[in-house]
């Protein structure tokens, strides 16, 4: 017993620290419709993020033949994913050398292949839309879910610019609010470029597991044949003990 509630108090202690990040990281995010079982939202996906994030970022733990397993060939893999000369089974490695990204952003961006797992498909799919101007920081880009990101807004010509306008409304509770103006429009419409943010975390959100579908797949198989077992199980019990009851 006294083992016992040393482990629950050690386990106690090792969590605070899990749950006061939690606390720290919270906010307000928007539901991310996603589905990695539509293999067409995948395959958009993945030239988006050929085309817009591995120019800085890598999925150093994703071969470029994986995407086979979405329908495409070869010819498709080298003619739409791959502009730098790699080959189908080489890793997906950024264009961009650690050092120098250090020297222009003061931190390497990091690598994406487990990003959705790490920070949820929800808050990617938040922080892409929620861009906007901020002359105080060194890439005039701010975001709502990511205070004073690095990162600039790579899609803004997709999406537009937006700026943070705060509305004082004095009433009873004299709230404060604040919402993403655009003022700059981009080449999509509002609608366009949520389905094209959408599309990319689909893909990010398989990049952290591509044999998810065929992982859930099999399960249920598993959880079918064990129940057909303990049919048989339950048949046998009954013939065993017969002459007993």
């Amino acid at each position: 017993m006294k083992i016992m509630k040393f482990f629950l108090a050690v386990s106690a202690v090792l969590l605070i620290p899990c749950f006061a990040v939690h606390s720290a990281v919270d906010v307000a995010v928007d539901k991310a419709p996603i589905n990695i079982d539509d293999k067409e939202s995948l395959k958009r996906g993945a030239k988006s993020f050929v085309e817009y994030c591995l120019t800085c970022h890598g999925a150093e733990f994703m071969r470029y033949n994986r995407h086979r397993d979405l329908g495409m060939s070869e010819s498709d893999i080298l003619g739409q994913l791959i502009h730098t000369g790699q080959k189908v089974g080489d890793l997906m490695e950024s264009a961009m050398r650690k050092k120098e990204a250090e020297a222009w952003f003061g931190v390497a961006p990091p690598d994406l292949s487990v990003i959705a797992r790490a920070r949820g498909a929800d808050w990617l799919y938040t922080y892409l839309r929620t861009f906007y101007r901020d002359s105080s920081t060194v890439s005039g880009w701010n975001n709502l879910v990511f205070d004073k990101a690095a990162m600039p807004h790579v899609l803004h010509r997709l999406q537009g610019q937006q700026i943070l306008s705060t509305n004082n409304q004095k009433d009873e509770q004299a709230s404060i609010t604040e919402k993403l103006e655009v003022i700059v429009p981009g080449i999509m419409t509002e609608s366009e470029y949520n389905d094209f943010v959408i599309d990319l975390v689909n893909y990010m959100v398989y990049l952290g597991e591509p044999h998810a579908t065929h992982r859930r797949e099999l399960g249920e198989m598993v959880i079918l044949f064990l129940f057909v077992l303990l049919g048989f199980a339950y048949l046998l019990k009954k013939e065993y003990w017969r002459d007993i009851h």
